[in-house]
């Protein structure tokens, strides 16, 4: 059976063995990494939804508000009418969060 490596010396297939085991090391070192920032933005997240009720209501009503809009489009596209080209209700407030 022939393989990539069987024109590759000993020496050149373990250099490339090493070089695969350092970069997969190198992405589950990145993914672990990143997986803590984002458990830690959670947990900061959820402390400030728990110490501010009123906020946490607010974004529970945009989060409504978008659904509802993103749900009506759908069911627009359904019937024939052409996608929407709508803002999302979050960009009113934050312009970075357009819709593309």
């Amino acid at each position: 059976m022939y393989n990539e490596y069987d024109n590759l010396s000993f020496e050149e297939q373990l250099h490339l063995t090493e070089s695969l085991i350092r970069q997969r090391h190198n992405q589950q070192m990145f993914l672990r990494r990143n997986a803590q920032l984002l458990q830690q933005e959670l947990s900061f997240e959820a402390e400030l939804l728990e110490d501010n009720p009123e906020l946490a209501q607010t974004i529970h009503s945009f989060n409504m508000q978008e659904i509802q809009a993103q749900q009506q489009g759908l069911f627009g596209v359904v019937q024939g009418d052409s996608p929407p080209k709508g803002q999302s209700v979050w960009s009113k407030f934050f312009p970075g969060l357009g819709r593309n």
